[in-house]
């Protein structure tokens, strides 16, 4: 079992709206700032930085406004919010390396208000993140021209060969709903729903997408800064240990197209994410105490679920139906209200919510924390008290 260093020691957020009134660049700054300022670290002191390839931030512009006064090192994860968790992981290997003392993780975005990744357009650059080549390219002209779709197609073979019907989502989107319902900063704050509101939701992709399996669109920043452990403990904040991070991306990846894969039953790069990172931390799925899944659409948390080892493959959706997913339950998962409850940001939010279980400031508390796992998919870390 290797041993890691490295610590999250600040997490900071704009507020989530549907329109932020300001330029994206500002909304970066606003939540590095704020992760500064929970880790009591000055900005000027940050020398490394990670952000998604589809953020439009720049590292030069988004240092000068903060006063960075020297950056070692840069890095962009491709992917859109696959790669959410991977920034943990890059932000962990350049303190462990000691490239960096202080690395800013963020993620800025105006997708509500200035553009739409769920829209189809000419060139297929906002519905993509930027990329219009690949395999994509061979289910455009028929018509799949967004992430819904695209969702929607990985997801039936495996409603098919488990029995997994759109009421068996709904049990997930209710339960995320419930907590977003107690969460200030959830855009659906107080606005929890029943399965009923669910399944007369209208269809996106029929029989697999309603309405409310999908994420929202958000405006909003969302901030996470990362130190070694050594120095953690002598700040602000309760340092939450990275204990373990990676990720994985197998052959036939393409966005979230699964269905170019050999089994379109399972999530190929969360089970190889969940085989280096048990292996890699020593721990296994009875060791975690609460699970933030990357939930773009509904489906995409059955089948994470099942990767990790947290149940037999075929048998989530038992899971959530038993509530096992709730407060109390065996696995209390998204406990922010998720991207669809709380707000979209790629699922930098997400990551965000598990730093906050394992310091016990969450809103929706899960008692006696002491791991968390943090998955975006191609990607996932787990967060432990040092």
């Amino acid at each position: 079992m290797t041993t890691r260093h490295a610590a999250i020691v600040g997490i900071g957020a704009t507020e989530f709206s549907k329109a932020s009134g300001r330029s994206e660049l500002q909304l970066a700054a606003e939540c590095a700032k704020a992760a500064c300022d929970d880790a009591g670290i000055s900005p000027k002191d940050i020398d490394g930085m990670v952000t998604f390839t589809i953020d439009n931030s720049d590292e030069i512009s988004l240092g000068r406004c903060l006063g960075v006064k020297d950056l070692a090192y840069t890095a962009r994860i491709p992917g859109g919010g696959a790669g959410a968790a991977a920034t943990l992981f890059h932000a962990m290997a350049m303190i462990d390396a000691g490239v960096c003392e202080n690395v800013l993780v963020w993620r800025a975005m105006n997708e509500r208000s200035q553009y739409r990744f769920g829209q189809a357009s000419a060139n297929m650059s906002s519905a993509t993140g930027g990329h219009s080549t690949g395999s994509l390219l061979w289910c455009i002209p028929f018509g799949a021209m967004t992430p819904g779709t695209w969702g929607a197609l990985s997801a039936r073979p495996y409603m098919e060969k488990y029995g997994v019907t759109n009421r068996d989502f709904g049990l997930l989107s209710v339960q995320q709903r419930k907590y977003a319902a107690t969460n200030p900063k959830a855009w659906f704050y107080n606005k929890p729903i029943t399965l009923d509101d669910h399944q007369n939701s209208r269809w996106i992709v029929e029989p697999v997408l309603r309405l409310l399996d999908c994420c929202q669109e958000s405006d909003g920043g969302v901030a996470i800064l990362v130190t070694s452990l050594e120095r953690a403990r002598d700040l602000k904040q309760p340092p939450v240990r990275i204990l373990g991070a990676t990720q994985s991306i197998p052959r036939h990846v393409e966005v979230i197209a699964n269905y170019y894969h050999d089994d379109l039953t399972m999530m190929p790069e969360a089970a190889g994410t969940a085989k280096r990172l048990w292996r890699q931390t020593g721990l296994k799925p009875e060791d975690i105490q609460a699970a933030m899944f990357y939930d773009a659409f509904t489906p995409q948390v059955f089948v994470q679920l099942e990767a990790f080892g947290f149940c037999k493959r075929g048998e989530a959706k038992d899971f959530i139906a038993d509530g096992q997913i709730d407060i109390g339950g065996k696995l209390p998962i998204n406990t922010h209200g998720g991207l669809s409850g709380e707000a979209y940001i790629h699922g930098m939010n997400t990551m965000a919510e598990g730093v906050r279980q394992v310091r016990g400031t969450a809103v929706n508390q899960v008692r006696n924390v002491r791991n968390v796992l943090v998955s975006s998919g191609m990607a996932g870390a787990i967060l432990a008290r040092a």
